[in-house]
């Protein structure tokens, strides 16, 4: 699909419909002031002032899907505890379906729980389990997905290891989408690292790769990059390739093009959920065949406006809209 502008590619998004599956969270913030240190152990004292909760993980790729204009179905897996009653009510009021939330009994749904006294990040408690899926939550997922693989015009996998995503699953969606012609987009983890076999965009970031890969260490020069992608491409199959290198960018890589993009200058808060907005811009675009220079840099931009927010938060569209229009780079590769 051709496009002559920024605008008609943001148009082309609303058209869409994403199928998204993967480990969900919730993230939840408990705010207040330290004014002195507890008698009981050298600790601060947390006057707590309010609390919030955010849809974290594949819940939140679900809320940059829909803040980009296309339909978010998210499949996932949670516990049969009141978090995943809460995580229920949190989709709900964003207007996400929670139809496809799977609950186990044999799980817990996955909780960040970070304390903070201003912007001083003080705690963060983690209430998890990364077992991998038992045969019934596999078969209770696989009813879900299956007829919706022919419905959709991505399919997303977002992978924290948590468990939602097992090799087995993994491999079945993969050759269920390819059946489909549906172009299937990975934010891998280091569990199913090269488990992705196939897919049409695949993203880690430099821990991940490195980590995956076997490597001690991955130096961020371009040269150094481009063995590593090569060295990537030698064990896995992929079409795209876009390796995030948190503040020194993006490198893009692909049989047709690679290099590598630096990150905009930005005042950063926060960079919890980056990730999720990289994915989300980058899976669209992905679907719309578009260059994958064109790919990268408008995830590239995604990815930084979002860390100038505090906590997880999904993209602002208008912001970035307005953010692609003057870009010169973006604009090149529409002509």
């Amino acid at each position: 699909m051709a496009f002559d502008s920024i605008e008609g590619v943001f148009n082309a998004f609303t058209k869409m419909k994403v199928l998204i599956i993967g480990d969900s969270m919730v993230d939840t913030y408990t705010y207040g002031e330290v004014h002195r240190v507890s008698p009981e152990a050298p600790v601060p004292i947390l006057q707590a002032q309010k609390t919030e909760h955010r849809l974290g993980g594949a819940a939140n790729v679900a809320l940059n899907i829909q803040a980009l204009g296309a339909h978010p179905i998210l499949c996932t897996l949670a516990g049969a505890d009141t978090e995943a009653d809460l995580l229920v009510r949190l989709l709900e009021q964003q207007r996400i379906s929670a139809a496809q939330v799977v609950k186990s009994d044999e799980r817990v749904t996955t909780v960040k729980h970070r304390v903070l006294s201003g912007s001083q990040h003080l705690l963060r408690i983690d209430k998890e389990t990364e077992r991998s899926l038992t045969a019934a939550e596999r078969s209770s997922l696989t009813a879900f997905i299956e007829p919706l693989m022919s419905e959709v015009d991505l399919i997303l996998l977002q992978d924290y290891d948590k468990g939602c995503l097992s090799k087995e699953l993994i491999q079945w969606i993969i050759r269920g989408a390819q059946e489909c012609s549906v172009p299937v987009v990975v934010d891998p983890k280091k569990k199913n690292f090269l488990t992705y076999q196939g897919v049409s965009l695949f993203k880690p970031n430099l821990s991940e790769m490195q980590t995956g890969l076997g490597l001690e260490t991955l130096s961020l020069d371009e040269s150094s990059l481009a063995d590593a992608a090569a060295l990537l491409s030698g064990k896995m199959q992929f079409d795209q390739l876009l390796l995030t290198l948190s503040g020194d960018g993006v490198y893009y890589y692909s049989d047709a093009v690679s290099g590598k993009l630096p990150a905009h200058l930005r005042s950063i808060a926060d960079v919890s959920g980056a990730g999720d907005t990289v994915i989300s811009i980058a899976g669209l675009c992905c679907a719309l065949n578009l260059p994958l220079l064109f790919t990268a840099e408008l995830a590239n931009l995604g990815g930084g406006i979002v860390c100038e927010y505090p906590g997880v938060m999904p993209i602002d569209p208008i912001r970035l809209l307005g953010e692609a229009q003057s870009n010169e780079l973006l604009l090149a590769q529409l002509k």
